[in-house]
């Protein structure tokens, strides 16, 4: 049986593409960057699948910019498989006709013109991803057949060194060279000797000294100057109503101006509750500049990080007690591994959104932009697969109000998953809508389901500047239905909340105020921030934090 059938016909094409590229290797597996067109042309065919590394922050530009220049008779019809659509080159290879059909699952700077493809018909959807999903396809229906990568150095031999942002860089590799790939590296430097080897030479087929370093974005900066005391009051909600009456000892924090609140009221007004080694103890997280107080008073035992932050690499370093540092000093980042702590061995996730339902559901996707989810939906979702305990897993399981309906008598823990936003955000646009626009987006782009960011059913606390709304408490669709509107202000959905039933929400503590849990609102200002500008999380960093220019105004 099977005596006819070759069974290693994808080493034979990968051994037949390198043999096409082997006359361009000048020293061991180095390719010279006036030659990386060629190569490419060389060992891609077309519809392969292409992993072109392009992730939350780091950026394989130069190899991108090269893509897009193949001859598009030679190279065609490519099923792009990427975390983050973040650059121009990342759409302009559809444009050329290089590519066809993308698998991804961010887009954010691109999110609109991504829309306005896939109207066009330039580009086909597979689907939006999550991270942890798309890596997890990787190893299934989406294996690239190529990979273009990126590194901070390589050795002659092909040995990489990922360093402080090595983020997406070993799964991709991973998948790819153990299913017969190629991989070609961009870096920034070839050097005799690295650091610390993070991807081994025998995975890597040919490494590029690009032109310039690679493009970082610092995406987890946020200035303290611009948080508002409307994010100081729901902050200090956030706090004592769900950090401290859940003793939330692991978590991860979304990116954004509510999170970066939470985070430096922990050593004033956190401090003041006596909540320190209650809570906030074990994060998968950036190494977010906004943490340095929190980290230096003493809250933090440790962080993992998906990728790095600008600026944070002395910081980082010098704190190795709380980041996983390798024996080279620097951080050692992984996507994967960190959404993989963000799914399963953390508490609560809590970020922010930009649209509710009258239901709960919440989206970041609006009518006319195709952006993405990221990691939110892993960290922001109740897994199922869970089986190991922690108090306040178990206290939330044991409010949850469908709880019997579902499993009768049998006791089950749940992850808090808490959703911030203000119920009008800039420009006076309401955050609670009937239908989210979800359902537009789905019409628009042709998508065979709304893309919701977090499901009502997974979803456990709102937070707004009205108060809490306890959601998971709920015994009913309909009670539900009523705690939303009962924090939703003078939105359309607000106003159609009903008093008496109010008040029958906060009796039962499915509603908290501020009056409520006791805060005095008079005292929620910028002033309990325990830095209140850059150039403060400078001077509480010891110096050792260097932020990028455009955020320096000192």
């Amino acid at each position: 049986m099977g005596e006819d059938r070759v069974w290693d016909s994808l080493k034979r094409d990968t051994d037949e593409r390198m043999r096409k590229a082997a006359p361009l290797v000048k020293e061991g597996k180095i390719v010279a960057a006036k030659d990386t067109v060629a190569l490419l042309e060389a060992v891609i065919r077309p519809h392969d699948k292409v992993n072109l590394e392009g992730n939350n922050q780091k950026q394989a530009d130069f190899l991108a910019e090269c893509l897009c220049k193949v001859d598009p008779s030679k190279v065609y019809g490519l099923h792009m498989v990427q975390s983050v659509l973040a650059l121009p080159s990342h759409l302009d290879v559809f444009e050329k006709g290089i590519a066809k059909k993308v698998d991804y699952s961010f887009s954010g700077p691109q999110a609109g013109r991504l829309a306005q493809f896939v109207r066009e018909g330039k580009i086909e959807l597979g689907a939006i991803h999550t991270y942890l999903e798309l890596f997890a396809r990787y190893f299934a229906d989406l294996t690239p057949r190529v990979a273009l990568i990126v590194a901070y150095e390589a050795d002659k031999e092909g040995n990489l060194y990922t360093g402080f942002n090595t983020e997406d860089t070993p799964v991709i590799v991973e998948a790819t060279k153990f299913r017969q790939g190629i991989v070609i590296a961009q870096v920034n430097k070839i050097v005799d000797k690295l650091p610390r080897v993070d991807i081994p030479a025998d995975w890597v087929d040919f490494v590029i000294e690009a032109p310039k370093p690679f493009y970082i974005e610092p995406l987890f900066t946020r200035d303290p100057a611009l948080i508002t005391d409307t994010h100081v009051l729901m902050g200090m909600m956030a706090l004592k109503g769900i950090y401290g009456e859940y003793e939330v000892q692991r978590l991860n924090h979304g990116v954004g101006f509510f999170t970066a609140a939470i985070e430096l009221l922990l050593p004033t007004y956190g401090e003041e509750l006596g909540l320190k080694g209650k809570i906030c103890s074990y994060w998968a997280l950036n190494p977010h500049p906004t943490m340095i107080p929190a980290i230096e008073s003493g809250w933090v035992k440790a962080i993992h990080c998906f990728g790095g932050e600008l600026g944070m690499e002395e910081y980082v370093k010098a704190r190795s007690d709380v980041f996983f540092i390798g024996p080279d000093g620097t951080l050692r980042s992984n996507r994967a591994f960190s959404q993989t702590a963000g799914h399963y061995a953390m508490d609560m996730f809590i970020g922010g959104t930009l649209q509710f339902d009258k239901y709960g559901n919440s989206s970041t996707a609006t009518a006319n932009r195709i952006a993405g989810f990221g990691g939110a939906p892993n960290m922001g979702c109740d897994p199922k697969g869970r089986r190991h305990v922690t108090g306040s897993w178990l206290k939330c399981g044991s409010e949850f109000g469908m709880q019997e309906q579902m499993l009768g008598n049998m006791p089950r823990g749940k992850k808090l998953v808490v959703q911030m936003q203000e119920t009008f955000k800039e420009k006076l646009e309401p955050a609670f809508l009937e239908e989210l626009d979800a359902w537009k987006l789905m019409k628009n782009a042709n998508l065979e389901l709304p893309p919701v960011m977090i499901y009502a059913d997974d979803l456990t606390h709102i937070v707004t500047e009205e108060g809490i709304a306890y959601i998971h408490k709920c015994r009913t669709l309909e009670e539900r239905m009523a705690a939303v509107r009962a924090v939703a202000g003078f939105t359309a959905i607000g106003l159609q909340a009903d008093e008496k039933e109010n008040a029958e929400l906060r009796e039962k503590g499915i509603v908290k105020t501020p009056e409520d849990l006791g805060i005095d609102i008079t005292r929620a200002n910028r002033s309990l921030l325990a830095a209140k500008s850059i150039k403060e999380l400078v001077e509480w960093s010891g110096g050792l934090y260097n932020p990028p220019a455009r955020f320096r105004n000192w």
